[in-house]
């Protein structure tokens, strides 16, 4: 039965086959993370993996990856086709990119994806988005001047051809890296990914009785467009603006000037205004500027229909050229996440204006606060780690911020003990940051404080990707900034906050991350919230005397 004669599905059996297609996604992305050598993938969950159909269009995503990654994999797939003729690809391809403009915005994450054929006919193809340990240069940073000291850039390429590896792309990266085991091994866990993903495609379409995806791409995509439209449709037709700073890089300070027009059911997302692009690495390419300005919108207007590439037909993002939301190449981009995280909060300030009851305040894990160690142990072997941890969310109209949460990433903490066991790093403390939640109706998330020390005989070095040290997360209508991030070494110092620098032997590092924002007056708060705020510790009595006029004697 070929699909055309399928094309008009009904509901419960759409709903079904789509289930189905997402499940392919994640046992795609369970192969990846069964398969990977670095904890980046393995225990902090940064990554993605998705199905797009025959046009190059998403169709399924897995359902923990990092949610930005599949925004970019679709266009990513168009600009492969464009460079390689649909001809050229065959069964066992496998296309290869780290290029920022291309793939997700910075060098250290691979863009791969693959054809998937089935009885002879190109019916969709697989693709996957991984943040590798290292990709060689000054290492994963913010402090860089131009593009080409963040490390290599491997333009669009076929890593696997028709199944074998392409040796001279092999042997180039790995003669490039710091840890090429745990790198090529991530690469071939993301090669593994996309062949389950491609077996498992094959599948359903024989159990599905249908030779192509084509009715039931259209259909899914109808589906993702209309209720996205219908959202949108709520919210009061005009303009909302909101102006955001941030610290930026030394006296290179970050603006972010965001206006939301909704007219109908389309919404769109403009920056004029915005900071130029700096010479550090904080600049945000459009691709990755887009995808941050998207998925924040989906998360508030339509959080429950599962997303593909019709979920964002309704919505356009602009930035001008040159901005730092809109880079011109070959600005540095090692961090852009730095700036890219900060976009959810300035469109929620927007949106807050016409539909309160549906977005959040602040997040002080946003954006995220990263620490990249690197060096050689004392047997001699190199390393190179990232610590991934988060701070707290905003408090939303509801409910009090989740603590230690990100968002608008979802990149996980991950194993203490798989990051201590692959590098000299101990760790010697990693609780909830008590007073760090923005006072409010509703609290904002905690942050939490991680001290870190050196155990390696030999000096070892630190890249510090931060914000938020000068301007905390905001509160939404009445609720009160989340603490700032503190960055403190055992001697009193402060390392810069996006820079590299040395730390020594026994040297203890100390990270103290930011808390979300509050949500409505501190004075609506209910008694017996604070009270149970002041039983576990999530604030003490001097907190809860300030913020809320009360002593907390006796807890």
């Amino acid at each position: 039965m070929t699909d055309s004669t399928k094309a008009n599905f009904d509901p419960v059996t759409l709903e079904i086959l789509w289930s189905r297609l997402i499940s392919i996604a994640d046992e795609s992305a369970a192969a990846l993370l069964r398969t990977s050598f670095s904890t980046i993938v393995r225990e902090s969950n940064d990554f993605a993996t998705v199905l797009m159909d025959a046009n190059g269009d998403s169709l399924a995503e897995n359902t923990a990856g990092i949610p930005s990654f599949v925004g970019m994999l679709p266009d990513a797939l168009k600009n492969f086709l464009k460079r390689i003729p649909i001809e050229n690809w065959n069964p066992g391809d496998c296309i290869i990119t780290n290029d920022p403009w291309i793939g997700s915005g910075h060098l250290p994450d691979v863009t791969m994806a693959a054809p998937i054929f089935h009885k002879g006919k190109l019916v969709g193809f697989s693709g996957s988005i991984a943040h590798l340990p290292d990709i060689g240069g000054g290492g994963w940073s913010s402090d860089g001047r131009e593009l080409f000291e963040e490390g290599i850039r491997i333009t669009p390429m076929k890593f696997l051809k028709e199944g074998e590896p392409n040796q001279d792309v092999f042997d180039f990266i790995t003669a490039n890296v710091r840890v090429p085991s745990q790198v090529i091994g991530d690469i071939y866990a993301q090669v593994t990914a996309q062949q389950v993903c491609a077996e498992r495609l094959r599948e359903f379409l024989d159990d599905a009785e249908l030779d192509d995806l084509s009715g039931l791409s259209s259909a899914l995509l109808e589906r993702a467009d209309i209720a996205m439209r219908k959202a949108i449709e709520v919210v009061p037709d005009g303009t909302y603006r909101s102006v955001l700073d941030a610290d930026g890089f030394d006296e290179d300070e970050t603006h972010i000037e965001c206006a939301v027009t909704v007219d109908g059911s389309t919404l769109h997302i403009d920056y004029d205004g915005t900071s130029k692009q700096i010479d550090r690495g904080l600049n945000s390419v459009m691709k990755y500027t887009y995808a941050y300005s998207t998925y924040p919108v989906k998360c508030a207007l339509d959080p429950d229909t599962p997303r593909n590439e019709g979920s964002y037909r309704s919505v356009t993002v602009s930035a001008p050229e040159g901005s730092i939301l809109n880079p011109t190449y070959p600005a540095p981009v090692n961090a852009r996440q730095l700036t890219g995280h900060l976009l959810a909060a300035a469109i929620y300030e927007c949106l807050a204006q016409a539909v309160p009851d549906k977005v959040i305040a602040e997040c002080g894990g946003a954006p995220t606060m990263r620490s990249v160690y690197s060096g050689t142990d004392d047997d001699g072997n190199s390393f190179s780690q990232i610590f991934f941890a988060s701070g707290g969310m905003g408090a939303s109209p509801v409910a009090d911020g989740h603590s230690c949460t990100a968002f608008p990433t979802n990149s996980g903490s991950g194993s203490i003990e798989a990051f201590e066991s692959l590098a000299p790093l101990v760790i010697w403390k990693k609780e909830f940051r008590p007073d760090s939640g923005g006072a409010g109706e509703y609290m904002g998330g905690l942050g939490q404080e991680v001290e870190i020390e050196i155990s390696s005989e030999k000096e070892i070095r630190l890249s510090m990707m931060s914000d938020r040290q000068k301007y905390p997360a905001k509160g939404l209508l009445g609720g009160l900034e989340g603490a700032t991030v503190e960055v403190i070494k055992s001697d009193g110092t402060r390392p810069h906050p996006k820079a590299r620098s040395p730390l020594k032997p026994g040297e203890k590092l100390t990270l103290k991350f930011g808390g979300g924002a509050g949500y409505g007056p501190p004075a609506n708060r209910v008694p017996a919230a604070i009270e149970n705020d002041l039983r576990n510790g999530y604030i003490t009595s001097a907190f809860a005397n300030q913020y809320y006029g009360v002593s907390g004697e006796g807890e």
